[in-house]
């Protein structure tokens, strides 16, 4: 199940500080960033092991969460707003601003193998669609 949490932040008028720790289980081994994605739907999967931690550092956009039980939908238009998936969250991103720039952590090497792409059944009609534009 996903969980959002408000990132810990020091504020001050010489910048403002934001720490990512104790977030996702084990040591973090891949870090990479999604920008210049306009209209695109990113992703599509689910995991077999990785967890994964999204922050939206600079402008905002929306994922999409099906654990196979639930279905969510996630704004991250903030620094602060860091987004947790489990292995066992479906989810897509989407509608990013044009200054958005999507941080992910996770606790898992890339593993092609690890990618689990077909969705969980009864997937919303919107999804669905969206699904179609990335095929």
């Amino acid at each position: 199940m996903p969980q959002l949490y408000e990132l810990k932040t020091v504020f001050s008028e010489r910048g403002n500080l934001t720490v990512f720790e104790d977030i996702i289980p084990g040591p973090i081994q891949r870090v990479f960033y999604i920008y210049q994605a306009g209209n695109q739907v990113r992703a599509g999967h689910r995991h077999h092991k990785a967890w994964n931690a999204l922050v939206c550092v600079s402008g905002s956009c929306r994922v999409y969460n099906h654990n196979g039980r639930r279905e969510e939908h996630f704004l991250l238009d903030n620094p602060r707003k860091c987004l947790v998936l489990q292995p066992e969250d479906w989810h897509t991103m989407g509608e990013f601003t044009n200054d958005a720039i999507l941080l992910v952590v996770s606790n898992q090497l890339y593993d092609v193998n690890d990618y689990i792409d077909e969705p969980y059944p009864a997937l919303t009609g919107s999804v669905q669609a969206e699904l179609a534009e990335v095929s």
